[in-house]
């Protein structure tokens, strides 16, 4: 039997959108699915909110997207890809496997969910598998995903706890989010009783430690 030559591409080769905010990360990515005989990576995005407008661009048959990126978060940008490019699947990848952030990802409509550590083959086979209707999750992140349960903190509780970075105030927070700062404090309690911690900085850590927010 001949073997295919190495730069042999199919007809149809998978469109690739690939979104990453660290440009040696993004492009070291690009180059080893480029290698792939059958994946083409057709764009490349550093921020959130570039994440739709190219995807509309280049009709891509995979999205694969990092969760922290500037602007808005690859979640985010899953949920809207969900409504804006129904037929483009989306494959989470991070550096963070954090239970709340898989569940988060579902919830938006992701196809899958790996972490950065694995082979660039392993990450190939997903994309080709998303491709066909599976559901591809690493398996130890599903594991602790079962275990952990779900996010117990309400939307807003979420809310009040993102606005509380960088030592804003509870006025500050109260002005940000339109509420009253009796209702901010009655958040904030509420948040840090359900993570068992001491004050809202570290109910903070614990809930972004649980890919809650």
């Amino acid at each position: 039997m001949n073997e295919m030559p190495r730069d042999y591409r199919p007809a149809k080769s998978i469109r690739v959108l690939l979104a990453e905010d660290q440009g040696m990360m993004r492009g070291a990515l690009a180059l080893l699915l480029g290698l792939e005989a059958d994946i083409e990576v057709v764009a490349q995005v550093g921020t959130g909110d570039a994440i739709v407008g190219a995807a509309l661009e280049w009709r891509p048959d995979v999205a694969l997207l990092d969760i922290e990126l500037p602007g808005i978060s690859g979640l985010d940008a899953a949920a809207l890809l969900r409504d804006e490019a129904p037929d483009c699947r989306v494959l989470i990848l991070t550096t963070f496997g954090r239970p709340g952030y898989l569940r988060r990802a579902m919830e938006a409509g992701a196809a899958g969910f790996l972490v950065k550590d694995g082979p660039v083959e392993e990450l190939a086979e997903a994309i080709r598998r998303v491709l066909t209707g599976e559901t591809v999750i690493d398996p130890a992140l599903a594991a602790a995903a079962l275990s952990a349960g779900p996010n117990p903190l309400t939307a807003r509780e979420c809310d009040v706890l993102k606005a509380s970075v960088d030592g804003a105030t509870v006025s500050d927070i109260a002005s940000k989010l339109h509420l009253s700062e009796s209702t901010v404090r009655n958040y904030l309690s509420s948040a840090i009783g359900k993570t068992a911690t001491r004050n809202r900085m570290e109910a903070m850590r614990e809930a972004r430690q649980q890919g809650w927010l």
